[in-house]
């Protein structure tokens, strides 16, 4: 039987490192893309909530040289915890597939429909309002500037986002809604990156530099 949605945040409540992007809030908006995705997309919930929840689990530092390795590590811990509920064998296996597969660093390519609106409702909330918020909070608090001052939109040059905030979205955010699977989380992502484009041009306008 699948653990009600109340047990597995207070699981969860007391795995989470401290990661101020990656926090209780970051997993209950990544449960609220799942769920509108899923139910847009057909997807079976009793597999994408309990991913959803436990996703972050194990949760590296941005700048963890093992951080690659933090989602199927996720996908162990949630298995075992959840062995506890009853739950088959192949649901297991489901909901595993679904966390190891979500991270962005993994590189692990999402087999199922489960595993494709995991994957997009937690690579949603890296866009957008809440995806600048997040990008800026990681990168003060592992002491990257918020961008150069010699080419703030990396015009001639490559980002280089281990030195400056702004460089992330032309490094990764950017891409991101490339990477997506359904057709409810695109046309979110749409949205979300022109937001983005918006923050950027007022960025500029605002140190003088204009933005592409």
């Amino acid at each position: 039987m699948t653990p009600d949605e109340s047990i597995l945040e207070d699981f969860i409540a007391t795995r989470l490192a401290a990661d101020p992007a990656h926090d209780i809030e970051h997993v209950r908006r990544v449960v609220t893309n799942a769920r509108r995705i899923a139910v847009a997309e057909g997807a079976d919930l009793d597999v994408v909530l309990p991913a959803a929840w436990l996703h972050d689990c194990v949760c590296l530092p941005k700048n963890h040289p093992e951080r690659y390795l933090a989602s199927r590590q996720a996908a162990r811990m949630a298995t075992e915890y959840l062995q506890a509920f009853g739950l088959s064998q192949d649901r297991l296996e489901a909901i595993a597939h679904a966390i190891e597969a979500h991270s962005f660093s993994a590189g692990i390519q999402a087999r199922t429909l489960e595993a494709r609106v995991v994957q997009d409702a937690d690579r949603l909330d890296a866009l957008g309002a809440i995806g600048i918020s997040r990008c800026l909070l990681t990168g003060g608090a592992i002491q990257r500037a918020l961008y150069s001052g010699e080419d703030p939109f990396c015009t001639v040059r490559e980002p280089d986002d281990n030195r400056f905030c702004i460089d992330h979205f032309y490094r990764k955010l950017f891409t991101v809604a490339g990477t997506l699977h359904t057709r409810s989380a695109r046309q979110e992502a749409s949205n979300r990156i022109a937001f983005m484009q918006a923050y950027l041009q007022q960025l500029g306008h605002e140190i003088g530099q204009q933005a592409p």
